[in-house]
């Protein structure tokens, strides 16, 4: 570093005089030299020198301490301390005014050069480091991102006027302050206070990332849903030396979220009923104009109506009649599960006589050209469940088994009572058509129905009736299927034994 211009500070004239000329021996230029603090602090502001080598013994009222500390303040300048006293008491003083260097007389050339070299190269590394120091403050205060910095402890060291605005907090009351304090989130579901992220970094020592719904609990109490990520801040691998959080206010794009999410609903919801009226109508017509056919038939016939004409027309009345029930029992199910009002009333049930009975009633009232086989694997098959939800969960399943099997094709209703997991696992089994892979993922969706139905009667909504009766039990459906070879509905619910009989929950 030659030619770095020193001003030389030293009471004593012949030893100034010596210096400097060892000075220029070295290369650098000196800008003069002064005997007092007064001179010192002058020849400083006149000459612009790049380093002061400044005696701590000096003529008038200031010493070289003293006379250091005042061009500390008025001049960016490394001061290097000569001297012939190396007690500890000036050494402490002279620490306080952060000397670059301090050599004790006598000193050699080469103890001069290394000390001023050092002195130079400290000052402009320190200057960069301020510098990079003073840009990263201007980038972080003027980024619309949240920032706030933490030490090892958690105590926040920093805030920018983006965190400043989102907290409610100004930097100068959240310095020193514990960043849980500052910082405090809760979950927007569950209302519970979640782990602040410093504190899961300072632990885990990485990246840490915020939940989907969380949200900031401000100064004032006002709660302003926020993502972030909280980092690490290392000097070595192993060693944090505090941490970083980074956070942004997503009340506008929650907002947009919600508001995307009601009008994807409502256009749903318009799909839905255009959907519902158009299917119901046409299945309310079928049966209607059964019975209404049968009417007239038994009308215009009158007296000459045979017995077992009449017996046919009956029963097709009857039929379509049962039909339409059915149809509203489906259509008034989905209404109260869409209004949120499906009631889920456990008692106790005895699982393997209750299939047995849905099973004889089934045959009994649709006459089932297909043979229904039931089997129970298990001797303990007491459960506390939804006697009504079970009924119209297995009635539409063992309904559709029949619908898509061949005449006189076989059903396999199997039961399993688990009391090591604690489940009922139901089987119910056809060799019916199949339904194509490709419809499988969407069965459960309102008025879908498979594509090679063709044209087997159907609403699409008894597996979406099925789908709610298993969620209400918390419990869980599969289904595989192979077109051609028949299809396996799999139920598995909580045998609920511990369940209180009284529990009675809107759903």
């Amino acid at each position: 570093m030659g030619q770095a211009k020193i001003l030389v500070v030293e009471d004593e004239v012949i030893v100034a005089r010596t210096i400097a000329s060892q000075l220029s021996q070295l290369g650098y230029i000196v800008t003069g030299t002064a005997s007092s603090g007064k001179v010192a602090i002058a020849k400083a502001s006149e000459t612009q020198p790049e380093l002061v080598l400044m005696d701590i013994i000096l003529k008038g009222e200031m010493d070289g301490i003293a006379t250091a500390s005042k061009i500390r303040e008025q001049l960016d300048v490394p001061v290097i301390y000569l001297t012939a006293y190396g007690d500890d008491h000036t050494l402490e003083r002279a620490k306080i005014t952060q000397p670059f260097g301090y050599i004790v007389k006598p000193f050699t050339t080469k103890d001069l050069r290394i000390a001023i070299e050092i002195g130079l190269l400290k000052h402009q590394l320190e200057r960069e480091l301020r510098e990079n120091r003073d840009q990263l403050a201007t980038l972080l205060n003027s980024i619309s991102d949240a920032v706030i910095a933490t030490n090892e402890q958690g105590t926040v060291t920093f805030m920018n006027p983006a965190a400043e605005a989102l907290t409610g907090w100004q930097q100068k009351d959240a310095l020193g302050n514990e960043a849980t304090k500052i910082f405090h989130l809760v979950d927007e579901v569950t209302e519970t206070t979640l782990e602040n992220p410093v504190t899961k970094v300072l632990r885990e020592q990485q990246v840490v990332y915020l939940g989907e719904f969380t949200s900031l609990i401000t100064k004032n109490g006002k709660r302003v849903p926020i993502g972030d990520s909280a980092s690490p801040i290392k000097q070595r691998p192993d060693q944090i030396n505090g941490v970083v959080v980074v956070f942004w206010d997503l009340s506008e794009r929650r907002q947009t979220k919600l508001l995307e999410q009601a009008l994807e609903k409502e256009q749903e919801l318009n799909r839905l009923k255009s959907l519902f009226i158009s299917t119901v109508s046409h299945e309310f017509r079928n049966p209607l104009t059964v019975i209404q056919t049968s009417v007239e038939l038994i009308e215009m016939q009158g007296a000459n109506l045979t017995d077992a004409k009449r017996g046919i027309y009956l029963k097709r009345i009857q039929g379509a009649v049962r039909s339409l029930e059915k149809l509203m029992e489906e259509v008034l199910f989905m209404g109260r599960a869409e209004a949120e009002k499906l009631r889920y009333n456990p008692v106790s049930l005895h699982l393997e006589q209750f299939c047995r009975e849905l099973i004889e009633d089934f045959s009994i009232v649709k006459s089932s050209a297909c043979e229904i086989v039931f089997t129970c694997h298990s001797d303990n098959t007491n459960a506390v469940m939804d006697e009504g939800l079970l009924h119209y969960l297995f009635e539409n399943l063992v309904s559709n088994a029949v619908k898509y099997s061949p005449r006189g094709g076989k059903i396999q209703f199997d039961l399993i009572c688990d009391p090591i997991e604690k489940v009922a696992i139901f089987y119910i089994q056809d060799q019916g058509m199949g339904i194509p892979e490709s419809d499988q993922d969407k069965l459960f969706e309102s008025f879908y129905r498979a594509s090679n139905v063709q044209s087997i009667k159907g609403t699409g909504l008894g597996l979406v009736i099925v789908k709610r009766c298993v969620d209400a039990h918390r419990g869980q459906i599969t289904v595989t299927s192979q077109v051609g070879v028949g299809t396996t509905f799999t139920v598995t619910l909580p045998l609920n034994s511990e369940l209180s009989l009284t529990e009675d929950s809107e759903l």
